[in-house]
């Protein structure tokens, strides 16, 4: 397990791939979530990596499609705790965006598989 003390994010030639809701994910997570969260390997802020987090959070909770955990997991943050992490993440994270803030991030997160 790498702990770095710098958000790990994908390369920024890859942005081109993403479609404009995606792009604009990326940007609120870089403002929103990378001081906690890296998106590259098992790198470790504070919160788990969510490198590969769309294809993890298919198989998290059965009956949820990735959208829906990524969903809760970003409104209801103490609904589903990683384990080794203690529920450090703020309650109000998921009303601190607009909907369609918070749809864009979760586009976002969808292409990290």
């Amino acid at each position: 397990m790498l702990v770095t003390s710098c958000a790990g994010t994908a390369n920024s030639s890859l942005d081109e791939l993403l479609d404009p809701a995606a792009k604009q994910g990326k940007q609120i997570f870089t403002n929103l979530c990378a001081a906690c969260h890296a998106t590259i390997g098992e790198t470790i802020i504070v919160g788990p990596s969510l490198a590969g987090i769309a294809t993890i959070a298919a198989t998290r909770e059965e009956g949820l499609t990735a959208r829906q955990y990524l969903i809760v997991s970003i409104s209801k943050p103490d609904a589903y705790i990683v384990e080794g992490y203690n529920d450090v993440m703020p309650s109000d994270f998921g009303i601190k965006m607009s909907g369609e803030e918070f749809d864009d991030l979760v586009t976002y997160l969808e292409t990290l598989k």
